[in-house]
C-alpha cells in the first residue's frame, strides 16, 4: 500500500464532513489537502459514492484506515474514471496521419499510438499498483491536444483551463498552451511566408478566451475569495518548504547537482579540505526531505529553480511563436515546457516524467527522429518509477510489464520506421543497455551488502542519477531537433 491510499481516504473524509472553509485548513493527518479546488469537489462527490462501501473510511480521525471494502473502492474509482483517458486516446488518435499505415491493422501509426497511451507502463503502476488519479487528468489534457488539433480552440482551451484547477502541475505545459492560442486562434492570418499577419488580430476571440479563463477561474477559487481564504489555498497548492527535491529524487537536473554535492563533500572530508562535526548526517545517510544546505555547492532557493525554469522554456516558446506552426510544433512545445519544468522545477515528483511521455507519444508515430527521442525518454522515464514500487512481491510485476511494454515500443516504432534510418545510435543502445545491471546491483546484490544499513539511500541515488543522464541527453536532443529544423521543413510537415 502506498502512502497515497491514505491521502486520499483523508480527503474524501475531509470534504464529505466539513464545510467548504475548512476544508483547506483541517490538518488531522500529515497529507493535508493540497490540491485544487475542482479536485477537492471531485474527493467530494466520491465520497458520497463511498459512504456506500464503508462509512468508516469517511471518518477524519481513522488515520491508515484501509478496509478491504475501502481498497476495493478507491481501485474501482481510479478504473471507472480512466473511461475518459480511453476517449481521449481514441480522439487523438483520429488526429494522426495514418498514411504510413500498413497492411498489417497492428502496424497502423493510430493502432501503434492507442497502445502505446493505453498500455502505457508508467500510468500503470502510477495510478492502479501505487493508487493515483492520473488517467482521466492526462485525458483531460489529451483531449484538450486533439481539441486544439482539430481547431476546436475553444473547447481545447476550456479543457485545459478546467484541467489546470484540478491538478496545478499542469501548469508546466501552460505556456505552450498560451503561445499557441494566441498565434493561431487570436491572430486568424498568416503571411505567404508563414509570418504573423499583425492585422488579423481578433479583439473577439481574445474575449472569448479570456472570459474561458476567467470563469472557470471564478467557478474554482470564487468562493474561497469570498471567505478571505485565497492566501491558505495557494500556500497549500505551493508548499515550498517541501525542499528542493521530493524524498524520491526525480532523475533530473538537481539529481545531478546534488549527487555532485555529495561527491565533493565525500573528497572535502577525505583530504579535510571539511569540517565533519559541521556536516549534517542526512546529507550522507537519507534523501532530502524537507528543507536542505548543500554542503558544499551553493544552495538552491525556490527563486533560482523559478528563473531556471523559464530560461530553459523560452526557446521553445520562441520557436512556436515565430515560426510557422501547427499541431506538431505545438506538441514539441508542449513536451519541451514539460521536461523543462521537470529538470529544473522546485520539489519536483519522479511521476511527472509522464507529462512529458504521454505527449511525446503522439509525435514518435509520425517521425523516426522523434520515435528515437520517445525511445530514450520512456525507458530512462519509466525505469526511474521503479522506487514507487519497493516491496519484494512487486519486483517482478514490475519488471514484467517494464519488459512487455519496452518490448512493444522499440518492435513497434521499428516497424513503423523500418525503410528510415536507425532509431538509436550505438551509444544510446548501450547506455540503455546499462539499465539491466543497475537494476540487478540495486535490487539484488545491494540489500546483501553491510552498506544497505549504513548508505541506504545509494540505490535510489545510483537510480536518479543514471536516469537523470538519459532524460537530460533526450530533453537537448529534442530542443536540438527543434531549434534546427528548417522552417521548409516544418511547413512542409504542417
Amino acid at each position: 500500500h502506498s502512502t497515497d491510499f491514505e491521502v486520499h481516504r483523508n480527503w474524501l473524509a475531509i470534504t464529505h464532513n466539513l464545510p467548504l472553509s475548512q476544508w483547506y485548513y483541517e490538518a488531522t493527518s500529515e497529507w493535508t489537502l493540497d490540491y485544487p479546488p475542482f479536485f477537492a469537489w471531485f474527493e467530494y462527490a466520491l465520497s458520497h459514492i463511498a459512504k456506500y462501501f464503508d462509512p468508516e473510511m469517511l471518518v477524519i480521525q481513522n488515520l491508515n484506515y484501509s478496509s478491504h471494502a475501502t481498497i476495493f473502492f478507491q481501485r474501482f474509482s481510479v478504473i471507472f474514471t480512466d473511461i475518459l483517458f480511453i476517449y481521449a486516446v481514441r480522439e487523438c488518435c483520429r488526429c494522426v496521419n495514418g498514411k504510413r499505415a500498413g497492411k498489417d491493422i497492428m502496424e497502423k501509426p493510430t493502432f501503434i499510438l492507442a497502445a502505446l497511451l493505453l498500455w502505457n507502463f508508467g500510468l500503470l503502476i502510477v495510478d492502479h499498483i501505487h493508487f493515483q488519479y492520473n488517467g482521466f487528468l492526462f485525458g483531460l489534457m489529451l483531449l484538450s491536444i486533439a481539441r486544439l488539433c482539430q481547431k476546436r480552440y475553444l473547447e481545447g482551451a476550456l479543457l485545459f483551463a478546467v484541467l489546470l484547477h484540478f491538478k496545478h502541475i499542469y501548469v508546466y505545459v501552460a505556456p505552450a498552451y498560451g503561445i499557441y492560442l494566441l498565434r493561431s486562434y487570436c491572430f486568424t492570418a498568416n503571411n505567404a511566408d508563414g509570418s504573423l499577419k499583425w492585422r488579423s488580430f481578433s479583439l473577439l476571440h481574445v474575449t472569448l478566451m479570456g472570459l474561458i479563463v476567467c470563469l472557470v477561474s471564478a467557478l474554482s477559487l470564487g468562493p474561497f475569495v469570498v471567505l478571505g481564504q485565497l492566501p491558505q489555498v495557494i500556500s497549500r497548492l505551493f508548499p515550498f518548504k517541501r525542499g528542493l527535491c521530493h524524498a524520491y529524487w526525480a532523475p533530473n537536473f538537481w539529481a545531478l547537482y546534488n549527487a555532485m554535492d555529495k561527491a565533493l563533500t565525500v573528497v572535502g572530508l577525505k583530504y579535510n579540505f571539511l569540517d565533519p562535526t559541521k556536516i549534517p548526517k542526512a546529507s550522507m545517510t537519507g534523501g532530502l526531505v524537507q528543507e536542505f544546505q548543500h554542503t558544499v555547492l551553493p544552495s538552491v532557493t525556490p527563486l533560482a529553480t523559478l528563473i531556471c525554469t523559464l530560461v530553459s522554456i523560452l526557446p521553445s516558446v520562441f520557436c512556436l511563436w515565430f515560426k510557422p506552426q501547427g499541431p506538431r510544433g505545438f506538441l514539441q512545445c508542449v513536451v519541451l515546457c514539460a521536461l523543462s519544468s521537470f529538470m529544473f522545477g522546485w520539489h519536483v515528483h519522479e511521476k511527472a516524467i509522464l507529462l512529458a511521455i504521454l505527449p511525446l507519444s503522439l509525435l514518435s508515430v509520425q517521425r523516426a527522429k522523434d520515435a528515437g527521442i520517445y525511445l530514450i525518454l520512456t525507458t530512462t522515464g519509466h525505469f526511474s518509477l521503479f522506487p514507487l514500487l519497493f516491496t519484494s512481491p512487486e519486483l517482478p510485476i514490475k519488471i514484467l510489464l517494464m519488459l512487455l511494454f519496452t518490448v512493444y515500443s522499440f518492435s513497434s516504432l521499428k516497424s513503423l520506421f523500418r525503410r528510415e534510418r536507425p532509431l538509436l545510435n550505438w551509444l544510446e543502445t548501450i547506455y540503455l543497455i546499462q539499465l539491466v545491471p543497475l537494476e540487478i546491483f540495486c535490487e539484488i546484490i545491494f540489500p546483501l551488502t553491510p552498506w544497505k544499513l549504513t548508505f541506504p539511500f545509494v540505490p535510489l541515488l545510483l537510480t536518479s542519477v543514471y536516469c537523470a543522464l538519459g532524460i537530460t541527453y533526450a530533453w537537448l536532443k529534442l530542443y536540438v531537433s527543434v531549434l534546427t529544423e528548417p522552417i521548409s521543413v516544418r511547413q512542409k510537415a504542417e
